[in-house]
């Protein structure tokens, strides 16, 4: 674990920064990891990884530090929300918060046809069936009926700025869901690999009310080039 450093950061925009900052990460192998997101889970989350059917299928940088935001500053204000996650891959930020946080509707789960296994497996593995639902979501396309019925008020994403070809297709799904609940927030977490991804923070400030989220952690995972906002409607 990296130490909390004490001294304030300096100021650190994605928007400003004109290089790459770190290549793709090396993909992991098949296994279960245990995650109690530095002890703030007092029942570590078992989650299985599984990249056969896609890169998803692993844990990501992102997923962590939202985790451990979820986990740290809304662990008891949750109770009533309808929460979504999008791009779940593994489940890991949803799963952890069924997991640590008083919720008492069940959460939503949802990725791509290839995912949704994964998901079930995850859910089944921690036991969190009467908390967390796996769905297929496909952003740029219509929500569906079971998601527009549930009409989710919290949106986590973590580590969806991926693959340029899906941005638009991501936008357009994050508009739906303010569309469909004005008052939600979503919750976006993503680590800046390449220039293309500052067009995704650029568009999106364009689209909706982007704020930067403050965390004790910022120090640390902004030089990691990670960054934490709330999107909302504009």
């Amino acid at each position: 674990m990296i130490p909390l450093e004490r001294s304030p950061s300096p100021e650190f925009s994605p928007l400003v920064v004109g290089e790459d900052l770190t290549p793709l990460p090396a993909y992991k192998s098949a296994g279960t990891a245990s995650v109690d997101f530095s002890g703030l889970l007092s029942a570590p989350l078992k989650l299985h990884e599984d990249l056969s059917s896609g890169c998803g299928g692993q844990t990501w940088p992102a997923g962590m530090t939202l985790g451990k935001h979820m986990l740290r500053y809304h662990r008891d204000d949750l109770r009533k929300s309808r929460i979504l996650e999008l791009g779940a891959g593994g489940g890991l930020v949803g799963l952890a918060v069924a997991r640590g946080c008083a919720v008492e509707n069940p959460l939503y789960i949802t990725d791509q046809l290839e995912m949704h296994s994964l998901m079930e497996h995850n859910i089944s593995l921690n036991r969190l069936e009467g908390k967390a639902k796996a769905a297929i979501l496909n952003w740029g396309e219509l929500l569906p009926q079971e998601i527009t019925s549930f009409k989710p008020d919290v949106i986590l994403a973590a580590d969806c700025v991926y693959f340029e070809p899906a941005f638009p297709l991501l936008l357009a799904t994050l508009s739906d869901l303010l569309i469909l609940c004005p008052s939600a927030t979503i919750y976006f977490c993503f680590k800046k690999r390449r220039r293309a991804d500052m067009q995704f923070l650029k568009k999106a400030q364009k689209m909706f009310k982007v704020t930067e989220i403050p965390d004790e952690d910022r120090p640390v995972f902004s030089r990691q080039g990670l960054f934490l906002y709330t999107f909302q409607t504009a």
